[in-house]
């Protein structure tokens, strides 16, 4: 026992980096750990006094709790069976298969990430490039809501710029979990997204085994009362209109409150529309639309380029923002309500176009959108039009909507005919010549792009028939 022992120095060394190593993977790791996790619920309790919709305890589980829970659920157990009997492959196979999907679709929400870095940002952006507002809110019916409902906002899709403009006006409200598409699976960008709650979703998938496990998913954050916020169209509108939309993910929450014995919470659905005087990626989707083909990629470099033109404008002092951007806030729907009312058959699809329908019923009517419709109804008369022309048909255009939800600056049809005008001519989409307005035909598609956004408001014109 005091017999001396000689240890080369590298094996000396490589003792204590071991040592080292054992003492902070059992010690120092939990405790600094623990730490910071105190640190950050205390953070998390102040922060929920003031938002109207806590955060949830689900949504600050550790991602590689959620991913078990996910995983070893009954119904995802069971769809690994079917999975390995159909493919004829081993069970662990397939249950290594199914980890993979978890991982994948299981966010990582930080609060520090969405609330110290993604607001900031969110509101940074949605003001250096739209002058924002919030159009029709009714504050007594979203102060209705049950505190114990898990509300989803549903929300029309124009713009990327969708998902920015909604955290940031929704910052005051709760932290919203995005189902989001492929497109965000991009490093570094899937890493912010994963931490500021979103989802990934496959949006095309048809393997039986990934639907079960996102459908668990979705079913125990909807049961565990997070905010969502989805797309019901399921991708941008390519024409600017409203389009038809998916039942997927209403699906799989009409399922799981179905599946719930004793009622649990209700779940209630905002519909949330936004409209844009330019739309960032306009020309992307009208060309996109016009080819047929929804696999649509900005090139990098022309991307690179844009900003680069942007910002020497704002050097110059010469940066003009991109008009308005709204989002008004409509009816809210208890599903528990809407399914007494309308009963279990084909219950996702009948929700998904009621839904579709309050959205429409409250998208912002902004200058461009309602310049643009006017014109596409003047295309039939004389060419080119003055200004007192299309004042004038802006004025009967808007004595046929007068429940629509409408943004003139300063309350003024004159002022909004000249910042729509202004921006259709400063696009290349009208032609200006000796006070009168032409439209450029080789822009004709977005012009009746922006006109799309609101020409569900807008009513049919009767034709007369002769007796």
């Amino acid at each position: 026992m005091t017999q001396t022992v000689e240890l080369p120095i590298w094996l000396f060394v490589l003792i204590l980096l071991f040592a080292a190593i054992t003492f902070a993977s059992h010690f120092l790791f939990p405790s600094v750990r623990w730490f910071f996790r105190r640190r950050l619920e205390r953070a998390v309790a102040r922060l929920n006094r003031r938002l109207e919709r806590p955060i949830q305890p689900f949504k600050l589980a550790r991602r590689y709790d959620m991913i078990q829970r996910l995983i070893y659920d009954p119904q995802v157990a069971q769809a690994i069976a079917d999975h390995a009997r159909g493919k004829g492959i081993p069970e662990n196979v397939a249950f290594e298969e199914a980890r993979r999907y978890a991982r994948e679709i299981v966010p990582s929400f930080s609060a520090v990430a969405y609330f110290s870095v993604a607001i900031r940002l969110a509101r940074f952006l949605s003001n250096a490039v739209y002058r924002v507002r919030l159009g029709h809110v009714d504050e007594a019916a979203l102060k209705a809501i049950d505190p114990e409902a898990t509300v989803v906002f549903v929300m029309n899709h124009r713009s990327n710029m969708d998902y920015v403009l909604i955290t940031y006006l929704a910052a005051n409200r709760s932290a919203l979990s995005y189902a989001v598409g492929e497109w965000a699976r991009v490093w570094p960008l899937s890493l912010l997204i994963r931490a500021m709650g979103a989802y990934f979703i496959r949006r095309k998938s048809r393997n039986d085994l990934y639907r079960r496990v996102l459908a668990t998913y979705v079913r125990l954050a909807t049961q565990g009362g997070v905010t969502q916020a989805m797309f019901p169209e399921g991708g941008l509108s390519l024409d600017g209109a409203l389009a038809e939309p998916k039942v997927g993910l209403l699906k799989y929450i009409v399922d799981g409150q179905l599946a719930q014995s004793d009622g649990g919470r209700d779940v209630v659905f905002v519909p949330v529309a936004l409209n844009y005087d330019r739309v960032l990626e306009d020309k992307i989707l009208t060309s996109a639309a016009q080819s047929g083909e929804r696999r649509f990629r900005p090139r990098i470099h022309v991307v690179a380029i844009r900003m680069l033109r942007q910002l020497m404008l704002w050097l110059t002092g010469r940066y003009q923002r991109f008009g308005y951007a709204a989002v008004s806030f409509g009816r809210p729907l208890s599903l528990r309500a809407f399914m007494l009312r309308e009963g279990e058959e084909d219950a996702p699809t009948v929700l998904a176009q009621e839904l579709m329908g309050r959205i429409g019923e409250c998208v912002p009517v902004l200058p461009v959108a309602l310049v643009a419709a006017t014109l596409v109804r003047l295309q039939s008369g004389s060419n080119p039009w003055s200004r007192s022309d299309i004042e004038q048909a802006m004025e009967g255009l808007l004595a046929q909507i007068p429940f629509a939800h409408i943004h003139t600056p300063r309350d003024s049809l004159g002022d909004a005919a000249e910042v729509g005008l202004r921006q259709l001519t400063a696009r290349g989409i009208l032609q200006e010549h000796q006070s009168r307005y032409q439209v450029v035909a080789e822009r004709g598609d977005l012009l009746v792009y922006y006109a799309n956004s609101i020409r569900h408001l807008i009513p049919e014109p009767t034709v007369a028939t002769s007796a």
